[in-house]
């Protein structure tokens, strides 16, 4: 199905600024008709083949010529939105840009919104709403494991995987509803005990999406690390050796961070979100008091937390029982520092690291990165779950799902049986855009940068 009856629209595709090259992007029914009043080339773009690339010049309204273009040509149903479209390549001028535009709009065609291409493909088929969603994440992706998960998704894999449960669902409940016509006859086409068996096998795919999350979560957005203990215990130091540069003030001056300083660092492809917390202790400074109040908001938005204490002091018991109090002791990794000063210890550590020297920083990326993704085995070819409204949807499917199981224990008749079966379809279905509202998908497409 296509819908050539909506506007023209065109932007900007590739990134705004000076550049090399600008590419403009149009899509929609008046796409060729509109492009040959402003190009001047050797034949009209509206009777050139589609996937052909075709040199010319845009020309304004007085015909003079406004940039040397490259136009390439794309008939529906064979391209990105499944509309006729067409790519104009221009010197990356922003002037240029903005001219070539305005000649476009001046020809009928609109600005597009944020994410109107990719919505437009969505909605002629070209891609499900998971793909769809999973173009934005290739667009944001950082590092190398958030492209391999964002092309994972783009891939299908996720899509291919809810799709065949999906069908699966409806199968049973074809069953069950095509029972309900011969109630009278007290026919059984499938026994319970079969429809049970089949329900929790399905319940056990969604379960093994499901526990992907949190290590999708990691691969999409990265892992937040705050940086904790009593002052002077050298925390903008690890954090300095971290980052081979001095980004923290040092000094043995306690209390000398005062606000809350953000780094990135990048370990095996995961992308780890440091924050240098100010030493939480009492204190009349009201600046510090400040940094304070934020070192203990970042304790409770982090995901894992460096608890440092100086080898050579006494365990910070208090602190530390704060710290897990808000936190829980499953985040959190003891560090042990200063062990250039000798190895000695009176607690217990899960690494003992050196700033000054980097004894013991090796250890300490492994036990991040184990912290971060634990002992979760990820190859090219599986089904991953980084997108928290995947995840709600999968657990309103299995709560739909264990619904069921109660009504056949339970003895319900099959109105109900068939009535959850339907919810946890329909919850599955929202996942790839078989089952969704104008108001989700303008949500979901509101967040995508205009031009795709």
């Amino acid at each position: 199905m296509h819908f050539h009856d909506e506007d023209t629209i065109t932007a900007l595709a590739t990134a705004p600024g000076v550049g090399a090259i600008s590419i403009i992007r149009i899509s929609g029914s008046i796409s060729f008709e509109s492009v040959d009043q402003i190009f001047v080339g050797k034949q009209k773009i509206v009777n050139t083949p589609t996937h052909t690339i075709h040199y010319g010049k845009i020309v304004d309204r007085n015909n003079e010529i406004v940039d040397d273009v490259l136009v390439s040509v794309f008939r529906n149903p064979n391209s990105y939105t499944g509309e006729d479209s067409v790519e104009i390549s221009t010197h990356g001028s922003s002037y240029i840009v903005e001219k070539i535009i305005a000649a476009l709009v001046e020809t009928g065609i609109r600005l597009a919104e944020p994410g109107e291409f990719s919505k437009r493909a969505f909605l002629n088929g070209k891609l499900d709403l998971a793909q769809a969603e999973a173009v934005a994440d290739v667009i944001n992706s950082r590092t190398e494991a958030s492209l391999r998960g964002a092309r994972n998704q783009l891939d299908g894999l996720l899509s291919s995987k809810v799709k065949s449960l999906r069908k699966m669902l409806i199968e049973i409940s074809s069953l069950i509803e095509l029972e309900l016509d011969f109630v009278e006859e007290n026919i059984e086409l499938i026994p319970l005990s079969e429809i049970t068996k089949k329900i929790s096998a399905i319940e056990n795919e969604i379960e093994s999406l499901l526990q992907t999350y949190s290590f999708g979560r990691v691969i999409k957005d990265g892992v937040n690390v705050a940086l904790v203990g009593k002052t002077n215990v050298g925390k903008s130091s690890l954090l300095n050796y971290l980052l081979k540069e001095a980004r923290a003030i040092v000094s043995h001056i306690p209390g000398t961070t005062r606000d809350i300083i953000r780094e990135e660092l990048y370990i095996d492809g995961i992308l780890f979100k440091i924050y240098d917390t100010a030493g939480i202790r009492h204190t009349e400074d009201e600046v510090e008091k400040e940094g304070v109040v934020r070192s203990k908001d970042a304790v409770k938005n982090a995901d894992i937390i460096l608890f440092m204490n100086d080898i050579k002091e006494k365990f910070a018991e208090g602190l530390y029982g704060y710290i897990t109090g808000q936190s829980g002791s499953e985040r959190v990794i003891i560090v042990a520092n200063k062990l250039d000063l000798g190895d000695e210890i009176s607690f217990k550590a899960d690494v003992k690291i050196s700033c000054i020297t980097g004894e013991g920083i090796e250890n300490l990326f492994s036990l991040l990165k184990k912290k971060a993704i634990g002992s979760y085995s990820y190859t090219e070819k599986t089904a991953i779950v980084s997108n928290l409204r995947h995840y709600n949807a999968l657990r309103k499917s299995r709560q739909n799902l264990k619904n069921a199981q109660y009504s056949i224990s339970a003895k319900f008749s099959n109105e109900f049986i068939a009535v959850d079966l339907r919810n946890a379809e329909n919850s599955l279905g929202e996942i790839v855009g078989e089952i969704t509202s104008d108001d989700i998908l303008n949500n979901i497409f509101a967040k995508f940068c205009i031009g795709k």
